[in-house]
């Protein structure tokens, strides 16, 4: 609620009754024309070089899903480096394990092109990008 001023008021304060609580309907409303602001945006930004940050908001990840998604690439990123270290000259392994661990939300193939225009993981999804069409 804007008071004389101008100035949103919240509740008590200047003595206002402050910000009526909105209904579910109202709440439902909002909701969908910030997914439709949200459609727009992602159309104006598509050429980004953001592809992976794109990718969660195309596919409307939690920040707790793209948290535990970069952790397991985090992971399996050491596990290439030690294993390619070792001699390991094939990983299809790992790329069954993205794979398996980005289902059924996301595609492996659309994860490493992100995180390749992103830059994220370089050397791991270079690799694993090999086994994505087989």
């Amino acid at each position: 609620m804007q008071g004389k001023n101008g100035k949103i008021m919240y509740n008590g304060e200047n003595g206002e009754e402050g910000l009526e609580k909105m209904n579910m309907d109202d709440l439902m409303e909002k909701m969908k024309m910030l997914e439709f602001h949200q459609k727009l945006l992602l159309k104006m930004v598509k050429e980004t070089k953001f592809k992976f940050n794109y990718l969660v908001i195309e596919k409307s990840l939690t920040e707790s899903e793209m948290g535990e998604i970069l952790y397991f690439c985090e992971r399996m990123s050491k596990r290439y480096k030690k294993q390619k270290a070792e001699g390991f000259v094939y990983f299809h392994p790992l790329y069954d394990e993205l794979y398996s661990f980005l289902q059924p939300k996301l595609e492996a193939e659309e994860v490493i092109d992100a995180c390749l225009e992103q830059e994220l993981f370089v050397p791991l999804m270079t690799e694993l990008k090999k086994y994505s069409r087989l």
